[in-house]
């Protein structure tokens, strides 16, 4: 997935996931001057960001 995928998959900016990138919570692999994400990677972050509120 891009950026621009992942960020629209995730609801945030494509700031937000340059941050995760960058900071290697978000595991990617550069092409020429892009970032590719795969899909189960973001899968996993997002179940291991949810926390119980109640």
């Amino acid at each position: 997935m891009t950026v621009a995928e992942v960020a629209t998959r995730m609801r945030v900016s494509k700031m937000t996931v340059y941050r995760l990138l960058h900071g290697g919570e978000v595991p990617a692999v550069r092409v020429g001057r892009s970032f590719r994400v795969r899909e189960e990677d973001v899968d996993e972050y997002l179940r291991k960001s949810f926390y119980d509120a109640g």
